[in-house]
């Protein structure tokens, strides 16, 4: 039977990336919800072309335009918020990808894994607002999270057959970003064009600061140790330039695992949403012939200091990786603005690290709250 499936966030890098991993395995994956936030006319192209049972755009001005264009599909077409909810736990849904960018992808995931929807999930930022919530969720309704981001897809991977096997080490790979080697009085000249302009991956621009500035390695440290239950004090991050290993497990023997291909999504999303079994593809295959050298080394923590902020506060715990993950939205966005300088960015998460008093928010309603009192605080410099 097809495994019919929701793409929550169907017009970004992830979402385009599935459906064309759909492509390849058309009897084997049937898309039955697409959902975008604002990108109505590439929402309307793709559910012309795949035919889903409903399509929901966010903004609910751009409901009108979706509903003429699919005037004449048997296509149903929602809008508004509430509407990602709803449709995440429809009983023609087997499985949700959540593709939703930031802390927007809370919400609709928490509520597929309530309804009992195994999550595929590429918004590493839903785990480390709400890793507890999540996971203990999961745990109380039978439901599995299946990792989409490469790291964790390769730690996956690497598992499978081991889960009985004590872990001694996860050792996640960062690519450097476009600034690796550069120093800090470097940094504070960069432009939003320079840190967009990544060398290996192509996403979009909120993961890309988020790389530049090796904050995806802090939320990723987060994520991997809610997702399998190790101390992040047995996690670390090294720096491989060329993104062919995408992480490695080091077990209680001393034995070291990776998974290894191309910097390309597309198959840690093929692996989630046909996990167990590995499907035969189309797409470009690795080659050593092609990458004679792979290299590594530490990463500069003094230059890049998010991952130090992102460790300090998954060990404060409560509220404070909720604060974190909202800081530095808020800071990234104020930068491809223009409206700070690359280097404020971690200064902004410090500064909320600061202000923001410590709780302990356990439903989405109270992390959303911290989250939205985090927004209030003043960026640095803007």
């Amino acid at each position: 039977m097809k495994r019919r499936i929701a793409i929550l966030g169907s017009t970004g890098s992830i979402g385009t990336q599935a459906l064309e991993v759909v492509d390849q395995l058309p009897d084997l994956l049937q898309v039955e919800v697409l959902a975008a936030y604002s990108n109505a006319d590439l929402l309307i192209q793709q559910a012309k072309k795949y035919k889903p049972n409903m399509v929901v755009i966010v903004r609910e001005d751009l409901c009108d335009k979706v509903k003429s264009a699919l005037w004449d599909e048997d296509i149903k077409v929602f809008a508004g918020e509430q509407s990602l909810v709803d449709v995440a736990a429809m009983d023609c849904v087997d499985m949700v990808l959540s593709a939703i960018v930031g802390v927007a992808g809370l919400r609709p995931a928490y509520h597929a894994i309530e309804c009992g929807k195994p999550l595929a999930l590429a918004n590493k930022e839903t785990l480390v607002v709400a890793g507890s919530l999540m996971t203990a969720t999961a745990a109380a309704k039978g439901v599995n999270i299946y990792p989409v981001d490469s790291e964790h897809s390769a730690i996956f991977q690497c598992l499978a057959g081991e889960f009985h096997n004590p872990i001694e080490k996860l050792i996640i790979t960062a690519s450097g970003g476009p600034f690796r080697g550069k120093d800090s009085a470097f940094l504070k000249t960069v432009t939003r064009e320079d840190a967009l302009h990544h060398p290996n991956w192509n996403m979009g621009p909120k993961i890309t600061i988020d790389s530049a500035t090796l904050m995806n390695k802090g939320l990723e440290i987060i994520e991997a140790s809610w997702l399998f239950n190790v101390p992040i004090d047995k996690i670390e991050v090294v720096v491989h330039p060329q993104s062919i290993i995408h992480s490695l497990v080091q077990f209680a023997d001393g034995a070291v695992k990776a998974q290894l291909g191309l910097p390309d999504m597309k198959l840690p999303i093929q692996y989630a949403l046909t996990y167990p079994a590995r499907q035969a593809n189309h797409f470009p295959r690795f080659s050593f012939a092609d990458y004679p050298q792979l290299t590594f080394e530490q990463p500069d923590y003094e230059t890049f200091p998010c991952i130090t902020l992102a460790c300090e506060a998954f060990r404060q715990g409560g509220n404070m990786p909720c604060v974190l993950n909202a800081a530095n939205e808020v800071a990234v966005h104020a930068f491809l603005q223009g409206k700070i300088g690359f280097t404020d960015i971690p200064k902004h998460i410090e500064k909320c690290m600061s202000a923001i008093p410590f709780s302990k928010p356990a439903t989405v309603d109270e992390f959303l709250h911290v989250d939205a009192e985090v927004r209030k605080v003043k960026c640095v410099n803007n």
